[in-house]
């Protein structure tokens, strides 16, 4: 296990950690090196994050407001993974979208979309799939398992996602324990995975299903809950039993 720290990124700022190359080399905590170029990943807070990829911007869960957003140009493509306001916000998806922009989501949060400029929606359920400008978009279940829990994120109603991208596969997990469909994933090469009590698993469940499907490179997020952060120390030290699993930690909160 390598532990890779990323250094502070102020919202909106555009410079990415690190240096991409047309042939795909890069270096940085958030720098990923893909067939198409260098993926770089901008956390925004929490959920929210911004993928740049082949000259494209990918808004995962965007809340916060188009201030949360300045400096970063208007989204090709908006993913949403569940109903809750740390992944759904209307007001955000509206301010980032153009009469180009494809939304992803579940049919729960296409519901509760408001009428935008946006140029398709495109309503995914668990096991789906979607292609957009030669990216592949699977939907991938996302759910609580612990009875105690099971009322937070039900079976079917939200999505994780998986991307291929330039022949890079990146799991984007949502809101979810570490559930079957989630440990019989394979050949993921980056793993966006959360830990957060009580609504989701703490880091040694999470720390678990990485073990089990065993993505080269783990960014754990969404990992603030009831009562604090999540001990991502003790998740880095779990996950070490496999040192080929890169655990990178950047600047959510």
């Amino acid at each position: 296990m390598r532990l890779t720290t990323g250094p502070f990124l102020c919202l909106g700022v555009l410079a990415a950690v690190g240096t991409g190359a047309a042939d795909g080399s890069a270096t940085g905590a958030n720098v990923i090196p893909t067939a198409s170029g260098p993926l770089v990943i901008h956390p925004i807070e929490h959920a929210t994050f911004v993928m740049e990829w082949n000259g494209t911007t990918v808004a995962v869960d965007p809340v916060g407001g188009a201030e949360a957003f300045e400096g970063f140009p208007q989204a090709d493509l908006i993913l949403i993974t569940d109903i809750h306001g740390d992944h759904l916000s209307g007001e955000t998806v509206a301010a980032l979208a153009s009469a180009s922009t494809t939304v992803i989501a579940p049919a729960a949060v296409a519901e509760k979309l408001p009428d935008g400029e946006w140029a398709q929606l495109h309503v995914l359920a668990n096991g789906a799939s979607s292609t957009w400008r030669g990216v592949t978009i699977e939907a991938v279940p996302m759910y609580n398992l612990d009875p105690e829990r099971q009322g937070f994120h039900p079976k079917g109603r939200g999505n994780g996602y998986l991307l291929t991208l330039g022949g890079t596969r990146v799991y984007i997990s949502g809101d979810t324990e570490g559930i079957p469909e989630m440990r019989a994933l394979e050949d993921i090469d980056v793993a966006f995975v959360c830990m957060n009590l009580p609504y989701t698993m703490d880091v040694t469940a999470a720390a678990d299903a990485v073990l089990e499907f065993k993505p080269k490179i783990v960014f754990p997020y969404h990992y603030r809950g009831k009562d604090g952060m999540s001990d991502l120390d003790r998740f880095a030290a779990l996950v070490a039993k496999n040192p080929a699993i890169d655990v990178r930690v950047l600047a959510w909160y």
